[in-house]
């Protein structure tokens, strides 16, 4: 019995390890796409449309997954930059994936890195999810670091709506210790914060650059 569940147990481990409970995520994947422009690579960027969430704030292209038109993340990336930007996928080389970026709201980003000998003259958007799109040096982020501040990050059991309180974890009735009846948790999301000439760019766009300009030599 102890080999046979040991083989059982040998036999659910990933070859490489991924990120457990995943699928309870909102899955996303975004392409940081790098343009060659005067001898120098650019970051394609992209303001989002004022009438979608998250309206008007600078991101990288990108979305959520769909399996009925993804096989895999770096597929959505992909599909989404061809979608909001109109960049044909067939010209985008994919030069490789970074680490998952895990978000406290309960969504997951694969980050895909590509690069194209499109200029921003090729950028067709589609207006009903972005409002313009421009490029800017990497050069700039580095001579620029951003502002950095944090977010307290909390659990919370229950939530008082405004007819009642909704409970999510019973802490007390299920007999966890007292410290879990309430809010918990004091952990710090870092934020960091460019101001560019084109605008704010915070949050997860803003970790995903600072998080490369960190790694160049």
């Amino acid at each position: 019995m102890l080999n046979s569940d040991l083989e059982n147990i040998k036999k659910i481990i990933p070859a490489v390890p991924g990120i457990l409970g995943k699928d309870d995520y909102i899955n996303a994947a975004v392409l940081v796409l790098l343009l060659s422009i005067n001898n120098e690579y650019h970051l394609l960027l992209q303001q989002r449309s004022a009438f979608i969430s998250q309206a008007n704030e600078i991101c990288f292209p990108g979305g959520k997954f769909d399996s009925s038109l993804d096989n895999s993340m770096q597929d959505t990336a992909l599909r989404e930059t061809e979608e909001e930007l109109g960049l044909n996928a067939k010209n985008i080389s994919i030069i490789g994936q970074l680490d998952t970026l895990c978000l406290s709201i309960g969504k997951t980003i694969d980050i895909f890195i590509g690069t194209a000998d499109y200029t921003l003259a090729d950028v067709q958007i589609d207006s009903n999810e972005v409002d313009h799109a421009f490029t800017l040096p990497l050069s700039y982020f580095k001579n620029n670091p951003p502002e950095k501040y944090s977010v307290m990050v909390k659990n919370h059991p229950f939530i008082n709506s405004p007819h009642k309180i909704i409970t999510f974890l019973p802490a007390k009735r299920i007999g966890l210790p007292p410290r879990y009846h309430n809010a918990w948790g004091t952990f710090k999301q870092p934020i960091f914060v460019y101001k560019t000439p084109e605008g704010i760019i915070w949050g997860l766009t803003a970790r995903i650059i600072n998080h490369i300009i960190s790694q160049l030599p």
